[in-house]
């Protein structure tokens, strides 16, 4: 372990992947320090897909396309398998339909294909349902496994880019250069801190400013349909909580429909994404609940809502259930927090739940930051 390192990064998920990325690639020497001896937390409990399309119209979008480029531009080097690409949006409404025509008609609409319920059966017969509307096909998202792709890209920074990890370790106190922890002092000139959803550990009274909820989500991992996705699945649903559909005029329409045909979804905030696994087992979600301290349960009434959805969109029934999990994120009125409660420390939280689409652009925007490089957009 150095003497002395230019940058320590407090939290080794996504965030704190990104932002030690993002300042080894200029060159700096980068201490990574987290409290658990592995992943374990939201960035791998995911759907580890990587989505462009539906994030909110500007900064965020932005950030997701340069996100699925670093994606890309490290995948292979790091042995991340790129599983799934593309995106799969079949809705079942004629106002979730004009909700998509109105996204065709944005930039953001650019390279992607609305699709006729017969011309989505020629490409995809496997997931168009009989009740499908139209389809939207986009090539813009990627999809990979996070139980194995947040360790992955760990051990790439260490190998690349030398980056040292300090595992099992809690951080008491941050004050460059001293970088206080439960196993002694680690010098270090600047720091980021990447909390996740520990508010009360780190700087609580800006996270408390910050206005900050724990969001808890319900997973699954199903067994093989018997046939290959054409690419990760949405639906109606996603039309109302993705920034990039719902903050477009048409979506007021179709809230109104789903409040009235599927309100104790929207109560629940169930919306479906379902990718694949290289094996053919599915992952399928989720549902979203707000609280201080979330509860560990599982319910079994929201795992159903989301299992429905499955088979309205897809026209197929559930494949057996092989496991179920929870995860938690931190969640803000904003998509994201960078606050500065030292010159020399930047406090960074990706507070939307989109941390696998965003985070590499974020983690450049962080440090980038710390050196007090603005951006005009």
């Amino acid at each position: 372990m150095k003497a002395h390192y230019d940058i320590a990064v407090v939290g080794a998920g996504i965030v704190g992947l990104a932002c030690a990325l993002a300042a080894a690639r200029r060159g700096l020497s980068v201490v990574v320090i987290d409290r658990s001896a592995q992943a374990d937390g939201a960035s791998i409990r995911n759907f580890g897909f990587v989505t462009v399309t539906g994030q909110p119209r500007g900064l965020v979008w932005r950030r997701a396309q340069r996100s699925r480029a670093v994606w890309d531009e490290i995948a292979a080097e790091a042995g991340i398998a790129i599983l799934q690409r593309g995106l799969w949006m079949s809705v079942r409404r004629p106002e979730a339909a004009a909700v998509l025509g109105e996204f065709m008609a944005t930039e953001m609409g650019e390279g992607c294909e609305l699709l006729t319920p017969a011309e989505a059966r020629v490409r995809a017969p496997e997931v168009t349902g009989p009740e499908t509307e139209a389809v939207l096909w986009s090539p813009h998202d990627l999809r990979v496994d996070s139980r194995t792709a947040i360790p992955r890209l760990a051990a790439y920074l260490s190998a690349r880019f030398g980056v040292t990890f300090l595992r099992q370790t809690t951080v008491l106190g941050v004050d460059p250069p001293r970088i206080t922890t439960a196993q002694g002092v680690i010098e270090a000139g600047m720091a980021v801190v990447c909390p996740g959803d520990d508010f009360i550990s780190l700087y609580p009274e800006l996270l408390a400013d910050a206005g900050l909820v724990r969001c808890k989500l319900q997973m699954m991992r199903l067994a093989s349909p018997g046939f290959t996705l054409p690419a990760p699945v949405m639906s109606d649903l996603g039309l109302v909580r993705y920034g990039g559909y719902a903050d477009l005029p048409a979506a007021g329409a179709l809230r109104e429909r789903l409040e009235a045909e599927q309100g104790d979804a929207l109560a629940n905030g169930v919306h479906l994404i379902a990718v694949q696994d290289a094996d053919g087992a599915l992952v399928v979600g989720d549902s979203h609940h707000d609280a201080a301290t979330p509860d560990p349960f599982v319910s079994d009434s929201v795992d159903r809502l989301i299992l429905d959805e499955w088979q309205a969109a897809t026209g197929h029934q559930a494949p057996p259930v092989l496991q179920r999990w929870i995860g938690t994120y931190a969640k803000g009125p904003k998509d994201s927090v960078i606050a500065a409660p030292h010159p020399r420390v930047r406090l960074a939280l990706v507070t939307a739940g989109n941390g696998a689409s965003t985070a590499f652009a974020f983690g450049e925007e962080v440090i980038a930051d710390l050196f007090e490089e603005r951006s005009e957009t």
